[in-house]
């Protein structure tokens, strides 16, 4: 198979993304040195010589070729300067060369912290609108510039939540998909999209969804006994039956759901303010520590009356794992008091949004996913097969074993 050397990828990162680009670049710059010095290893061995007489030999052939940068790792990471103008208006610029590269745009639509603009000299915190239209610019100054393929990295997807049609009313998460497509994306990644039918229709735009699983059960595996009889996984909702039947066929523990009756004439305004008239309990979770996994947690109101209602029920410790913590509004707040209420003990969440309030909380942990999206874009970049990351039964059944 035919590799591409790491010299022609390039990441770009969207002012929402540049935390998360940079520890991705971290990994990618290991993994490099790692390969590098393999390769160097195994050359020597060949030709009989020691690692420090192959690396002269390395640097004077590149020294032939011009090549000035020496056997360091490449820079990967594609400056930019973004300007923010006072009406509003978001413009992008690539400066350097990324002409016929294989570039990654990283983006965090949800990261709602100050963010440096106009070379720094102005701090704007942004909508998940104003960073959609990062997106877009950015899209279009490197498909302007000349890169070969693009890619948008964004672990959270944009509007995923508007994904089907219940009256008049739009589908706007698939659109994003079109207008993305249109500009000239080849591919997304991303973290447990909210619903696979967003991809549906697509013509050529493919959408990678990644999964958390394998973090937070490690994590979890820490701060519970997981092999115990009295663990159960409990669904918050028919909606996450799937995602919490993998947990619990994985852990090989039973699978108990909690069914919620709406009442639609209510609109969910916060964690208190929902539309939940009734819960009930398919299960047991009596004397049991419960763990719940769900995609995203927003305002966190459905979250929490579940939780009330599992202590209600007998409950010993409830924990979620969350994929996508958005935490939106004043939903910190409502967790706090519900921490102290002892509604639950703890809620295991991704790095995939930054946070910076929510990493000071006792009761949750943060588990690191740069690296699997590192592994990915450079899988990717390489024409190499997935199929191991987005199928992570088998390093979690490792996990269990050795553990």
């Amino acid at each position: 198979m035919k590799h591409t050397g790491p010299e022609n990828l390039a990441i770009l990162a969207c002012p929402g993304g540049e935390v998360f680009a940079d520890e991705v670049i971290h990994h990618l710059k290991k993994s490099y040195h790692h390969k590098f010095g393999k390769a160097v290893s195994d050359m020597a061995k060949k030709y009989a010589m020691d690692t420090e007489t192959a690396l002269r030999h390395i640097d004077f052939i590149r020294d032939v070729l011009r090549d000035e940068t020496g056997i360091h790792a490449p820079r990967f990471k594609a400056p930019a300067r973004f300007t923010l103008f006072a009406n509003g208006e978001i413009k992008a610029e690539i400066l350097e060369s990324i002409r016929g590269k294989d570039v990654y745009i990283v983006q965090d639509p949800e990261n709602h912290y100050p963010l440096n603009f106009n070379d720094g000299s102005l701090k704007k915190s942004l909508s998940v609108n104003d960073h959609l239209m990062t997106i877009l610019v950015t899209v279009d100054a490197v498909k302007q510039a000349g890169a070969e393929r693009i890619t948008l990295v964004t672990p959270v997807y944009p509007y995923s939540r508007q994904h089907k049609k219940k009256g008049r009313e739009g589908i706007t998460a698939s659109r994003i998909g079109y207008i993305l497509e249109s500009l000239g994306v080849d591919r997304i990644i991303t973290l447990d999209i909210h619903s696979r039918e967003i991809g549906n229709g697509l013509n050529s735009l493919r959408i990678e969804n990644l999964h958390a699983s394998y973090q937070i059960i490690r994590q979890l595996s820490k701060i519970a006994e997981i092999r115990n009889d009295d663990f159960v996984v409990v669904s918050p909702d028919t909606g996450a039956v799937d995602r919490n039947k993998f947990y619990a066929t994985a852990l090989k523990k039973p699978l108990a759901l909690l069914y919620k009756e709406r009442d639609y004439s209510r609109v969910s305004k916060d964690a208190q303010e929902n539309n939940i008239a009734e819960i009930k309990l398919l299960g047991n979770v009596r004397d049991k520590t419960v763990f719940m996994a769900d995609d995203m947690i927003g305002t966190g109101g459905t979250l929490l009356k579940a939780m009330q209602f599992l202590r209600e029920q007998g409950a010993q410790k409830v924990i979620a794992g969350i994929s996508l913590p958005l935490f939106s509004g004043n939903a910190i707040e409502h967790f706090d008091a519900a921490f102290r209420d002892g509604l639950f003990y703890r809620v295991i969440g991704t790095n995939a949004v930054y946070q910076e309030e929510l990493l000071m909380r006792e009761w949750y942990i943060s588990v690191n996913i740069t690296k699997l999206f590192a592994q990915t874009i450079a899988r990717l970049h390489q024409n190499q097969s997935l199929s191991s990351l987005l199928d992570n039964r088998e390093i979690i059944e490792k996990l269990l074993t050795d553990g």
